[in-house]
Parts: structure tokens; sequence; C-alpha cells
């Protein structure tokens, strides 16, 4: 019988973004929310022996070496493990849209086949394997709500109420290093409490990359004020050209539905208490 895992890759929400300021490497330091959504990719893995690894794209196409793969090679060399993996992948999250689609993925292909390999390795062994791949990539794999600070590697767990959300990607995409290397990006926001953040978590802050964001992509600007036309207030997520709105309790949901132009996604979503993959690596604790 042959070993397989289906694994989701949830995406997430910044519920804010405040860049409060930047290493001497150029790295930018932040404060967020990092809140998991039920929109997710679906991966599936086979084992293979030899060390052989291949990818299979069951929706659209993706890049021939994407994260996935790193992860999985950069899993092999810190394991040292003979085995390999076929896996495919149903590609549902946007690109470009801020929802952390691609560091989901390769959290949840460090998780499977940390398993499916048998390596033994600890979540936090993991977690240094997955900063090397992306900043978001330890949130994911720490799998909880999180107050997110440094360069998105110091991880806080929180508590969020149950809440509904619309997430709207318009058409256009937007790449995180031409918001980043603006020269008008605020970059020297006051530092938040958590405080401050838990008496009002769905309206605390704001993304400090949106208006420079709108700058660079009118589709933000026109997912926002569609929002507004449908009684609901947007704020961009992360660094791409998502935007979401929390639904207030007795909005009709097919409401936020209505009238989305050409193009566009546009999905109710729920918050996630938890990672679908919590446990799957011990703590250490």
């Amino acid at each position: 019988m042959k070993a397989l895992y289906d694994i989701p890759a949830p995406a997430k929400l910044n519920l804010f973004l405040h860049v409060t300021g930047r290493r001497a490497d150029g790295m930018h330091l932040l404060q967020s929310v990092f809140m998991l959504i039920d929109w997710c990719d679906t991966l599936h893995f086979e084992l293979r022996a030899g060390g052989a690894l291949s990818r299979q794209d069951l929706e659209r196409p993706l890049p021939a070496d994407d994260l996935v793969l790193r992860a999985a090679r950069a899993l092999q060399a810190a394991s040292g493990t003979a085995h390999g993996a076929h896996i495919s992948i149903e590609k549902r999250l946007p690109e470009q849209a801020g929802m952390g689609g691609g560091s989901s993925d390769a959290a949840s292909c460090l998780l499977a086949l940390n398993r499916l390999w048998g390596t033994g390795l600890s979540l936090p062994d993991l977690a240094e394997v997955g900063l090397q791949l992306g900043a978001d990539v330890p949130f994911f794999l720490a799998g909880r709500n999180a107050w997110v600070e440094g360069v998105g590697e110091q991880l806080t767990p929180v508590a969020l109420p149950p809440a509904r959300f619309v997430v709207v990607k318009p058409a256009d995409g937007l790449g995180t290093a031409s918001i980043f290397g603006d020269p008008q990006l605020n970059r020297s926001s006051d530092a938040a409490i958590i405080s401050g953040f838990a008496a009002n978590p769905y309206g605390f802050g704001r993304n400090d990359l949106q208006p420079v964001a709108q700058r660079h992509c009118a589709g933000v600007t026109q997912a926002i004020e569609w929002l507004g036309s449908q009684g609901l207030t947007g704020r961009m997520t992360g660094s791409g050209s998502a935007v979401f709105a929390r639904l207030p309790e007795g909005h009709r949901e097919n409401q936020a539905l209505q009238a989305a132009p050409a193009g566009w996604q546009v999905r109710i979503c729920g918050n996630l208490e938890a990672h679908p993959l919590v446990g799957w690596a011990p703590s250490d604790d």
C-alpha cells in the first residue's frame, strides 16, 4: 500500500501591519497579527524511494522551482533522509495577494514530509528550515493565530473571536519588493502593544503598506471602493493586492458577492482557531 497524505495549506490575513523600522541588512521590522482563514490550497504527497522529488500541478501551472520543491529539498538536506516524494498541488489561493499562499504551501510540505519520511525533526527545527524559505513560513508551522514582530519570526499566540470576512483579490497582483522598496513607505510607526489590539481586534491599526500599494496597483483602490459599495470597510492584507472586510453579524453573505468585476476572486471566509496540522511535529516543550 502506498504511503499518501492529502494536506491543506490555509491562507492568512494580516489584521493590521505596521512597519516600525529597518535592520542594517535592509530587512523591515514589522508588527502585525496574522490570522488563519479557511481558504486553502491542497497538497498531495506520495512516498518515493531514492530521494527523487517530482511535482504535478493539478490546477494552474506554478513556477518550475517553487517553494514546495525548495522546502522538500531543504528538509532532505536538514534531515539527511534518503526518501523522496511525488507532490501534487491543487493551487486555489491567488498569487501576489499578500495571503501567504506560497509560504503556507512550504510549511505544509515541511510538516507532511517530516511525518511521511519519519525524519523526526521538532517544530523549532522545522522553523529554522522554514525561515530560510520565507519570513511567513514559521507562522504557518506554528499553526496558531499570532501577534508577529521582528521580520516575521517572533510569534506570540493570540485568541481571536470567530468572524466571517469577505476577501477580494482584484485581477492585478502586487509584488512585495516593489512595495518595501518604495522610498515613500512609512517605516517609523510607533510600537503597539497586544492589549491595545485585544481591545478592538478587527478594527485596530492600519496597513502601512496600503498607501504605497494604492499608487502601484489601481486594483487595490478599486477593491476597497467596491467593498465600500457593499457597506463594508476594506483593508489591504500583507503586501499583495488582496483586501478584506469583516462581515458584521446579521449581514447577508450573498450581498458581498454581488456585481464583482470580471477577473476578480471574491470569497467568504471564516477564521480558524488553529492550523489543521497543529501537532504534526513535536514542539520540544
